[in-house]
């Protein structure tokens, strides 16, 4: 046997990362679904305001316009598109993480955003980073405050602790990529050293930007409209409206929690994540899971719709958009 074919049989199996995520979906379905009666549960759905549902599908939607728009002043000094084809692009991302496991979205967003403004996939694939690093550092701040008013355990506050530290240690590392002086001839370089290359130009380029700052900004505004579809249910469904603490909880476990391997559109931990919350601040487990399925419904189905419509525009399929984009965010191509 020689040494290649050794080092083959000790590859990781493709398939296990997948069935990890699978796994993990079913087994957390199990656990919230299990013992539900769901005429109770149907009770309860029934008699939630129809404007209260209104107000999450609304606000959920409207998240992800002002991720858009975020992206696009980000991007200003490196390339334009109009801010319709940004959002298009994000929706499209959104229906392929609910269609397909692992949020290939990401990169498919990345891909469809390059080949509309022209600019190169390792740039925009660092505008995504550089979002990213705003979303996690506002995460990490929110919850911080958070916790000065609403009681959440020590490992949550620990956790976040960890998260935060992370979070400095890749701030300097981009602040040092977007501090060093631009190379304008990665070609000359090998493929992966070129590659980054790309990358530390276009956070060069974009962090030199005022619309760098204001990116920053409108990321505390793409965060607090994250809780708008939590929030809003939590009123319709429990009749009250003192829990925007408890919701900012759950939003920060659900951000999370999607960083785990799972099923497509993180069905089964979503649910398992929104009843974990909930119990923290002692909702009972079976109100929780009704609470649970009926957010699941309100932020994923708009998004369905709105995203397969985004597809359609572009008169392609998702498969030829994966397939594409997988070829060009390879490190050999820029």
């Amino acid at each position: 046997m020689t040494v290649s074919e050794s080092a083959g049989e000790r590859k990781f199996p493709p398939w296990m990362i997948p069935a990890i995520g699978y796994a993990v979906s079913l087994a957390s379905l199990v656990w919230v679904y299990r013992g539900t009666n769901w005429q109770e549960e149907w009770v309860l759905i029934r008699g939630t305001e129809w404007y209260w549902v209104l107000a999450a599908v609304v606000s959920d939607v409207a998240v992800y316009a002002v991720q858009g728009w975020r992206w696009n002043i980000l991007l200003k000094p490196v390339g334009a598109v109009p801010v319709g084809k940004t959002i298009q692009a994000i929706y499209i991302g959104l229906f392929a993480n609910e269609c397909l496991p692992f949020r290939p979205g990401e990169i498919l967003r990345c891909y469809l955003q390059s080949r509309w403004s022209g600019v190169s996939f390792p740039i925009v694939l660092s505008s995504m980073v550089l979002e990213r690093l705003f979303d996690g550092v506002w995460l990490i701040l929110g919850f911080l405050m958070i916790s000065m008013f609403v009681h959440v355990p020590r490992a949550f506050l620990l956790g976040s602790l960890i998260l935060a530290t992370f979070m400095v240690i890749v701030s300097v590392m981009m602040f040092l990529a977007m501090a060093r002086k631009r190379d304008n001839r990665p070609e000359r370089q090998g493929r992966m050293a070129g590659w980054i290359q790309h990358l530390a130009n276009g956070l060069e380029a974009m962090g030199n930007s005022p619309s760098f700052y204001w990116s920053i900004l409108l990321s505390l505004l793409y965060l607090a409209l994250q809780v708008g579809p939590i929030y809003f249910l939590m009123c319709g469904y429990f009749d009250t409206t003192s829990m925007i603490g408890i919701a900012c909880v759950v939003l920060v476990l659900l951000r999370l929690g999607s960083i785990l391997p799972q099923g497509p559109g993180n069905v089964g931990s979503f649910q398992a994540l929104v009843v974990l919350g909930l119990h923290l601040f002692g909702v009972h487990k079976a109100a929780a899971t009704g609470f649970a399925t009926m957010l699941f419904v309100v932020v994923t189905v708009p998004l369905w719709l709105v995203g397969l419509f985004a597809l359609l525009g572009t008169r392609m399929r998702l498969d030829d958009l994966r397939r594409d984009a997988h070829e060009v965010h390879r490190p050999g191509r820029v």
